[in-house]
């Protein structure tokens, strides 16, 4: 067996194991695009061996999406197929286990009208809404890993030929989520624990509010009152620990919806659906984006944060060492599961009510009440850099160092 088969064998019982965690008896829905059956397989066997019921897979390709896109006509992106939303709704409930291999090519729909994708989007946003409702609240285990594809291999590696692209990101994934370790379950395990004590410190600090300084950027971010840091495995609502993420190098909190003020620049490219925005501003005034800037993409920002009340808001603010193991790569991925991960980054929209206490037990009134923003989106854009500092601000108003140069700035072993 090759080496390149071994780690992938690795890589499917990290999925299953350490991702999704999936229990005797249980489903496991995967999402994954074509070029990922080799893996695929691998996972559906390791499920089977690990007790498994069924194992279902939904194929996608992008070359399809891209002809819809082109070819459609406009209402059909008023459309989504409720027979699958429905059926992930009622999958949820029987408590299946969801894992998404999520590969986008950047470029795909760069020359697809901005008001389609918006449009396709928000449909679909509201179709699934229950699903992913369930998902952010933790009633189901959830995953979210990737696989080179050719298009977002030569992205990422634009002198090499494809072959030898897709041989680098393979190389690149395999080393940043430690698949490449002799025990990358136990190498998980511990940084699980890692990012644990970082939690508990800040979960203790309860701070008021954080303040960011960057070059163009100088934001205030008030959190709610009973906020609760997460980071690393999750905690399904049924007791069963999973990484939501894989990889993952950060801690996150909520936002209050109406407590954002100041501007914010991003460091990295936010790849939103098959199209760029980069070289962005967002300037907030009590909570809400009142203006915005965009070297690329501002048509599609301005759809995104047109989609509703709720998507000129933040509904998390997540911390991640600029010294992680994916900004030390040096490759910007275009992908946000990678780059949020190398980069202290914010969401626009949704908020998840795992992030305040008794969060998953309260009415949306009562969420709304304490501050929790709602949404159909919840978008992920990369703020942080070497030069990025953050203090925190106590409850009796002293202020205290978080970031320094982009890196930690206390000690929490």
């Amino acid at each position: 067996m090759s080496d390149w088969e071994q780690n992938l064998e690795k890589y499917a019982a990290l999925a299953v194991q350490v991702g999704v965690n999936v229990q005797k008896g249980q489903t496991l829905f995967v999402n994954a695009p074509l070029v990922a059956a080799p893996l695929v397989r691998k996972i559906a066997k390791k499920a089977y061996e690990v007790g498994a019921k069924h194992v279902y897979v939904e194929w996608n390709d992008e070359d399809l999406t891209y002809i819809k896109f082109k070819y459609a006509p406009d209402e059909a992106f008023l459309e989504y197929p409720m027979w699958r939303a429905k059926g992930m709704e009622q999958l949820a409930e029987e408590g299946a286990a969801f894992l998404s291999i999520y590969s986008p090519n950047p470029d795909l729909l760069k020359d697809i009208d901005p008001k389609r994708i918006a449009t396709a989007n928000k449909t679909a946003s509201q179709a699934l809404r229950n699903y992913r409702s369930a998902l952010m609240a933790d009633k189901n285990c959830w995953s979210l890993i990737s696989v080179p594809t050719p298009a977002w291999a030569k992205k990422i590696f634009p002198d090499l030929s494809e072959e030898e692209a897709i041989d680098k990101l393979w190389e690149a994934i395999f080393r940043i989520t430690r698949v490449d370790q002799d025990d990358p379950i136990q190498a998980w395990q511990q940084h699980n624990d890692q990012l644990a004590k970082i939690v508990d410190y800040l979960n203790n600090k309860q701070y008021k509010q954080l303040i960011y300084e960057a070059p163009g950027t100088n934001l205030t971010i008030e959190l709610v009152e009973n906020h609760v840091w997460h980071g690393g495995a999750a905690v399904s609502q049924k007791g069963v620990r999973f990484n939501p993420n894989i990889p993952t190098e950060e801690v996150f909190t909520m936002p209050h919806k109406d407590g954002v003020n100041g501007i914010v620049r991003n460091t990295k490219p936010l790849n939103y659906n098959g199209n760029l925005i980069d070289g962005f501003t967002l300037t907030f005034k009590d909570g809400k984006v009142v203006d915005f800037t965009a070297e690329k993409g501002y048509e599609i920002l301005k759809h995104l944060l047109d989609t509703d009340e709720g998507a000129r808001r933040l509904g998390e603010v997540a911390l991640v060492p600029h010294q992680s193991p994916i900004s030390t790569s040096n490759l910007i991925f275009y992908n946000t599961l990678f780059d949020e991960n190398a980069a202290c980054h914010l969401a626009l929209g949704k908020a998840y009510p795992t992030n305040i206490q008794n969060g998953t037990a309260m009415s949306k009134e009562e969420l709304d009440k304490h501050g929790v923003n709602d949404s159909l989106i919840h978008e992920d854009f990369m703020i942080g850099s070497a030069e990025l500092n953050i203090d925190g601000v106590t409850k009796d108003g002293k202020r205290e160092p978080i970031f320094r140069n982009g890196n930690w700035a206390f000690e929490w072993k």
